[in-house]
């Protein structure tokens, strides 16, 4: 692997999946393409005839960036993560699903899951990501954390409660959350406030992510319970005819886009049938960041 060509090709045969182990540590599309170039500029400066597993130290480089990166940010921060904070969404159309290849998806991780993993300590979510999710083995993650082998597996199991603890269950059968998203489109665009409120479980959560500098009834917000969410949806149900179907992350969700200008990207979890959380991105900054597909009539 001497010849630069042939190690850029290795590399890039690593891409997709390097992408999906930074978007889980980092809960951002953009940094996580910073660190995927920088495990490229530490394996650039490597004697790469030296490594035997190229996917294992690079799954491994990737890891020590994003934890750099996650110490960093916690230590910018002067506040606790907000509440209200959505992570960036991976948004596609849904005419090109596949529902039997989406579970194969290197990227279909809900955001629920990726809010949990904000609350984690920077050393647990490396843990967590790398053995729950990625089956990287303890003794590979150890020296990234500087810790022992039976303490990374610590580090992991007290993540893994606080993720099972904290993650809502989620119906993952497509057709049977897009029926009930249709429904509550429905139940909006026709402002009816009963038949809403029977599609949110009495205990739905809305997080809505509109940045630092939106103010008033759009602001960022946490919202509990049926009636107050039902409330919110009420408010914005203008937007509802604007309203189009994607796919978000792992499930089916919504950009809203008045004039195909996007306001709003939004998840969505079902359990039951009914809905169980709503995460909404409203951020314009983020949302100009974003690639989200065109919009489908």
């Amino acid at each position: 692997m001497t010849n630069p060509d042939i190690l850029a090709d290795r590399f890039e045969e690593h891409r997709g999946h390097l992408r999906a182990v930074a978007y889980r540590m980092l809960g951002s599309l953009a940094e996580a393409d910073d660190a995927v170039q920088e495990a490229w500029l530490k394996l650039s400066r490597t004697d790469a005839d030296e490594i035997q597993n190229l996917g294992g130290w690079l799954t491994t480089a990737v890891g020590r960036v994003c934890l750099d990166m996650l110490r960093s940010r916690t230590a910018r921060r002067e506040e606790p993560m907000d509440d209200t904070f959505v992570p960036d969404p991976v948004v596609r159309p849904l005419s090109r699903i596949d529902p039997e290849q989406e579970v194969l998806e290197a990227d279909s991780v809900g955001l629920a899951l990726l809010v949990v993993l904000e609350t984690l300590e920077p050393a647990e979510r490396l843990a967590f990501v790398l053995h729950d999710l990625f089956a990287v083995p303890f003794d590979d993650i150890a020296p990234i954390v500087e810790r022992t082998s039976a303490a990374t597996r610590q580090l992991a199991s007290r993540a893994r409660r606080r993720v099972q603890g904290a993650t809502p269950s989620a119906d993952r059968d497509l057709g049977r959350q897009r029926e009930v998203v249709d429904a509550f489109l429905a139940a909006s665009r026709g402002g009816d406030f009963e038949a809403l409120v029977a599609l949110l479980h009495p205990d739905v959560v809305l997080r809505a992510d509109a940045g630092a500098l939106v103010r008033g009834a759009a602001a960022s917000k946490l919202v509990h319970g049926a009636k107050a969410v039902a409330e919110q949806a009420a408010m914005f149900a203008q937007f509802a005819g604007s309203a189009r179907l994607v796919l978000v992350n792992d499930s089916i969700g919504l950009i809203t886009a008045p004039d195909d200008r996007p306001l709003s990207v939004t998840a969505v979890t079902v359990a039951d049938g009914r809905i169980t959380g709503m995460y909404i991105l409203a951020d314009p900054e983020r949302l100009a960041r974003l690639e989200l597909p065109a919009l489908e009539h």
